[in-house]
């Protein structure tokens, strides 16, 4: 693979975002059967794309985090993005993301990125614990998370979406 990558799963690649990913970011977050999840109006702009690109960037050069873009191993297809970023620091509590383009649903994939994450996030940053959240009516994120281990916590507002979120905690064993 062209760019560097920091982190593998038997399928996958973790790579970090860079300004030359517009159209990659573009292809997952400007896609409304994805953005759907993570928006109050079902949908990003453009300029929101941009926007969350440009807070990817900053999050990685500011704390070493963010919500990594994932390739294909053999095929260098982008899938999307697993990873994480500050929900508590005092507490050392991260969050857990998950975005993957629609084409790669249902095979796996968001399960293999996250185990890697979750690994990562106890074994490289010493995490204590990790937070994870999902639109109300998105079932399959819902089981996933229970499948990881997460134990619910409570609802919490999520500002870009405006709703009441189911909340979950994995806590390092």
């Amino acid at each position: 693979m062209k760019r560097p990558t920091f982190l593998e799963t038997e399928r996958l690649v973790f790579s970090t975002w860079n300004e030359e990913d517009r159209a990659l970011a573009s292809a997952l977050w400007g896609d409304h059967e994805v953005s759907k999840w993570i928006s109050s109006k079902g949908f990003l702009s453009e300029d929101e794309v941009e926007a969350r690109l440009t807070q990817e960037l900053k999050r990685q050069e500011d704390v070493g985090v963010q919500y990594w873009p994932l390739f294909e191993k053999d095929s260098e297809v982008f899938v999307g993005c697993c990873g994480l970023r500050p929900y508590s620091p005092e507490e050392e509590i991260y969050e857990l993301g998950f975005h993957l383009t629609r084409d790669h649903w249902g095979r796996g994939y968001a399960m293999e990125a996250a185990r890697a994450v979750i690994d990562y996030a106890f074994g490289e940053l010493k995490a204590k614990a990790l937070f994870a959240g999902h639109h109300p009516d998105n079932e399959v994120s819902r089981h996933l998370l229970s499948k990881l281990g997460f134990e619910y916590v409570r609802d919490e507002r999520y500002k870009p979406t405006g709703l009441m979120h189911p909340s979950y905690l994995l806590k390092k064993e």
